[in-house]
């Protein structure tokens, strides 16, 4: 429904009634009519209510006003009667004599003089008020000893009795006014003491606000310098004592040193006085002795310092009544109620130094305090490399020598006596803290992968493997981490990059990382330990010189007065890295030991993969981990450099620089490689005892066997032989023997799983001492069920006879172990005095149990077996050869200078597995070679010969010049891999 227009007008919207005719009916305007009577009545009802509450008021109103007038009509006529009255005074007056108008001109004098003086008094509050917020204290206190003047002038202090002056008792205005000046002596002493704090304060400043302390004191000067000193001791309190947020730190430490700085520059100018004869203050290029020249200016009577510096000088041109003041007003003058006498040379020194000694332990506590909350080298080499732009400023550096010489007599390093110590700590704390991570995390780390691998080596004997890892699995077998492939074994430059000049920050390939047997359970532990460790070398570079500063900034580095060397203290520095670095990989070797004794007596199979991998780790740490070097060596790893020249010389010169040039650092190095060493050859010697021990233990059962058929169990097939023999009667006669020609199955399963477990751990690349005190040991145990052998009681119910045939195939059999496991003849020494003496009284006691005739045929034909067997088990028992049983040592330098160029090998073998080798050269070679060296025979082998022929990558240089040799035949021509070393 639609809203009625009529309802909707407002009566003020009512202008003209003749329009409402012209734009509504009848009807609306009858109800716009009774809208508008309706508003009327409710207007006039509001108006009854209103009068009637407010109708008392308007009667009180009404009745102070008329009061009002009646007050206002005697005030007017009260007026008009003292007009009056003084008017006739005035008449009566007019004939007085001269003498009443003198007497009443000195009393208006009197009275203007009084006026004036109550004038400047009470305008001087407002005047001390404008010149402390102008910070000009000195001003003010001249002020205050104007007011405290002009109090005395007028002698507003309270009379005896406690009755007011006269002046009060006339004026009482000024009775408020001398209440307000007595707090001004307060604020103006505790406003000029704060302005002693602060830092960015002028000399005059503080000059002023010392004279203004000993005017209103009555101190002096040593007390103005006890008050200076005390204030910028507080200044340095309040400093050290704000919040630490970051970054401010090394605001707050730089504000230190510049307040100890410029409090030392304003106590010169201010308090110290030249010596008779020398440049008076404010002479020369140093400003002095302000303190005492400012209060001369001040206290001085004479005529000349009265003109120049009267308190009251800028209102001798404002307003006439100031030539009312007495002259003892406007000529007045503050006064020191002592004689200031100037400190003297001693005593200045004797306190300065006694607050240098203060502030020196407060500063010490503090800054130490603060710079715990710095976690970083790099935030305290910002901070350190602020100071020192503070400090080496102009401002600061310019005159600074003089200062303290003429001050304290002795020069003032800010740096080395008050921070460098407290730096030095936090840096050796940081680092400190920062290895102790680091050696807990890898211990952690290291704990983790053990426990890893014992877990993997428990699932895989038991033939389950839930959802391990791939790099377990390689840690239990790493022979299928040797022969398996992956994207990275040779990166994407390795065609045209050598591993020469590849460093050891780059990326390694994963076939240079399987060539030495580095498995990734090895490499991720490495990897994570040299990240941390180049996090922490990253972050000391910082605190070190770097190159650019060494070449450019070095020769003047701390040449200016006041500025410091930043890196004198560099040799420490590394020292707290290389200590810390230390500590750490001694702590990780402390864990693996005592995981080594814990499986060191009896190991488990879970335990000897974990004692293969802290053995691997040990072994390769220093290698995987070239941060650590880093770390260790410092700047010396940047500065050791290839000697000039061949390769021969290099290493003769080195070995004659070696024992007179080897640092504290690298022989800290050395000393750590040589404990990773033992660490590594402990944990291999567990190894090899536990598996000489198990593959021992099942030869000896087989070789103790008592029954025939265990022993027909063992036996080989034997070769049948025709040979050539005279009889008696001079014919020859044709007969066939039987000999043997293989060992016996335990020897060969003994040989072969032997061969089978190192090539299992990565056998080209265990140490060379490892693998000959294993096979020393496995020859050794073999030995001794050899000789318990011997020992049985044939007559024994039970024990199977020692045959002809038997003892023939033992006898075989030890001397083929012995040719296999056993270690090279040294020079010099024959067969038997290097032989176990065990050998050779077993090879007896075999002997004795076949017949002579028969023994004297059989030797010569089991020599050419053991031979012939010796070349064809080389290939399968390779690692079990021995080096030296394969090649010789050669003294041509044929391509002695050629590096390996992709691959780069193991240094403990120089040959893989399973790889083909002429015997027959080796053996031409050596002939050849103790042929040509037979008169130098006393002389050893040259020490860069024996270095080159075990260095990586010599076995392919070695083939390479076997062929080129006369045409020595042999099993494989390896042309593939003498090109590569071409």
């Amino acid at each position: 429904m639609a809203e009625d227009p009529a309802l909707s007008l407002r009566v003020s919207e009512i202008k003209d009634p003749a329009v409402l005719f012209e734009r509504y009916n009848t009807e609306e305007i009858r109800r716009i009519e009774r809208k508008v009577r309706g508003e009327i009545e409710q207007k006039k009802e509001e108006l009854r209510q209103m009068v009637g509450e407010r109708y008392r008021d308007l009667i009180d109103a009404a009745d102070t006003i008329g009061e009002m007038r009646q007050c206002s009509e005697s005030v007017v006529q009260s007026i008009q009667d003292m007009h009056q009255y003084c008017h006739s005074l005035k008449q009566g007056k007019a004939g007085a004599s001269s003498c009443g108008r003198e007497s009443q001109r000195q009393w208006q004098e009197k009275f203007y003089t009084m006026a004036s003086q109550i004038k400047l008094l009470l305008e001087i509050p407002e005047r001390i008020w404008s010149a402390m917020e102008a910070s000009q204290y000195l001003q003010a206190t001249q002020l205050y000893l104007l007011c405290c003047h002009l109090h005395s002038q007028l002698q507003l202090e309270a009379a005896t009795g406690g009755h007011y002056s006269p002046v009060l008792a006339r004026f009482p205005i000024l009775v408020r006014q001398v209440a307000t000046t007595g707090h001004f002596r307060s604020t103006i002493l505790l406003d000029s003491r704060s302005l002693l704090r602060g830092r960015a304060v002028s000399d005059q400043a503080i000059a002023e606000a010392l004279v203004s302390t000993m005017l209103l004191e009555g101190s002096s000067p040593r007390q103005a310098l006890a008050d200076f000193l005390l204030a910028r001791k507080a200044s340095i309190h309040q400093l050290l004592n704000q919040p630490q947020h970051g970054a401010r730190i090394k605001a707050q430490v730089c504000s230190l040193v510049e307040l100890l700085v410029t409090t030392l520059y304003q106590a010169y100018a201010v308090f110290y006085l030249p010596p008779e004869g020398g440049p008076r203050p404010g002479e020369g290029v140093l400003s002095c002795g302000m303190l005492f020249s400012t209060l001369d200016n001040v206290t001085s009577t004479t005529p000349a310092a009265k003109g120049s510096r009267r308190v009251l000088q800028e209102e001798t041109s404002t307003g006439s009544w100031f030539t009312y003041l007495p002259s003892s007003i406007t000529e007045f003058q503050p006064a020191l109620r002592t004689l200031a006498q100037p400190i003297q040379k001693e005593q200045l020194r004797e306190t300065l130094q006694q607050w240098i000694n203060t502030c020196k332990e407060d500063i010490c506590r503090g800054v130490g305090s603060l710079l715990v909350y710095v976690k970083s080298l790099k935030g305290l080499a910002a901070i350190r490399d602020a100071v020192w732009d503070l400090l080496s400023s102009d401002s600061i550096s310019q005159h600074w020598n003089t200062v303290c010489q003429r001050l304290l007599e002795r020069p003032l390093a800010v740096w080395d006596d008050f921070l460098q110590q407290l730096f030095l700590q936090r840096l050796q704390a940081i680092t400190k803290d920062e290895t102790e991570a680091i050696s807990t995390s890898s211990v952690q780390l290291l704990t983790s992968a053990v426990r890893d691998l014992e877990g993997q080596t428990i699932h895989t004997s038991s033939g389950t493997n839930p959802g391990s890892g791939r790099s377990s699995q390689y840690e239990v077998d790493v022979a299928s981490f040797l022969w398996s492939e992956s994207p990275g074994d040779l990166l994407n430059d390795a065609g045209w990059v050598s591993v020469n000049q590849r460093g050891q920050q780059q990326q390694r390939s994963g076939l240079a990382m399987k060539t030495q047997a580095l498995t990734p359970c090895v490499q991720n532990f490495c990897s994570s330990m040299d990240a941390k460790l180049k996090a922490r070398l990253d972050d000391l570079q910082h605190y070190l010189p770097s190159q650019d500063t060494v070449s450019s900034s070095g020769p003047t580095e701390g040449s200016s007065a006041s500025s410091f060397n930043r890196f004198t203290d560099s040799p420490a520095v590394e020292e707290a890295l290389r200590g810390g670095c230390l500590a750490c990989v001694r702590h990780i070797l402390s864990s693996i030991r005592s995981e080594l004794a814990a499986a060191s007596p009896h190991p488990s199979l879970a335990r000897l993969s974990s004692v293969l991998f802290m053995a691997r780790l040990c072994q390769s740490m220093g290698e995987l981990c070239p941060n650590l070097k880093h770390c260790i060596l410092g700047k010396q790893m940047g500065s050791d450099s290839t000697p000039m020249g061949t390769p021969r010389q290099g290493k003769k010169l080195g070995k004659a620089r070696a024992a007179a040039e080897v640092s504290p650092a690298q022989a800290k190095w050395a000393g750590l490689k040589e404990e990773l060493l033992n660490c590594s050859m402990e944990a291999y010697r567990i190894w090899s005892s536990a598996l000489s021990k198990v593959l021992l233990d099942k030869f000896g059962t087989a070789l103790h066997a008592e029954s025939a058929g265990a022993i027909l169990t063992t036996a080989t097939n034997w070769e049948d032989l025709e040979i050539q023999e005279e009889a008696e009667s001079g014919s020859s006669i044709t007969s066939k023997i039987r000999l043997p020609v293989q060992p016996s199955w335990f020897v060969q399963s003994l040989l072969f799983q032997l061969c089978v477990e190192v090539n299992r751990v990565g056998g080209h690349a265990l140490p060379r001492p490892t693998l000959q005190e294993l096979l020393q040991t496995c020859l050794t145990q073999a030995l001794q069920h050899y000789h318990s052998l011997t020992q049985q009681d044939p007559s024994k119910e039970g024990v199977f006879p020692m045959t002809q045939n038997r003892a023939l195939q033992l006898l075989f059999d030890l001397r083929y172990l012995n040719t296999t496991l056993g270690s090279k003849m040294e020079e010099g020494k024959s067969s038997r005095s290097h032989q176990d003496p065990r050998i050779h009284d077993v090879c007896d006691w075999l002997e004795s149990c076949i017949d002579p005739f028969d023994l004297d045929v059989f030797t010569p034909l089991l020599n050419t077996n053991l031979n012939r067997l010796s070349q064809r088990t080389s290939v399968l028992l390779g690692l079990l050869m021995g080096s030296e049983k394969q090649f010789a040592s050669r003294s041509s330098s044929v391509n002695s200078q050629e590096a390996y160029n992709i691959l780069p090998l193991t240094s403990n073998q120089i040959r893989f597995g399973l790889l083909p080798l002429s015997m027959s050269t080796v053996r031409k070679s050596k002939s050849a070679s103790r042929g040509s060296d037979a008169p130098h025979q006393p002389a050893p082998p040259s020490s860069a010969a024996d270095g080159d022929s075990f260095r990586p990558g010599s076995l392919f240089r070695q083939l390479a010049d076997q062929e080129e040799d006369s045409g020595a035949q042999s099993l494989f021509k390896l042309s593939w891999l003498s090109g590569m070393a071409k």
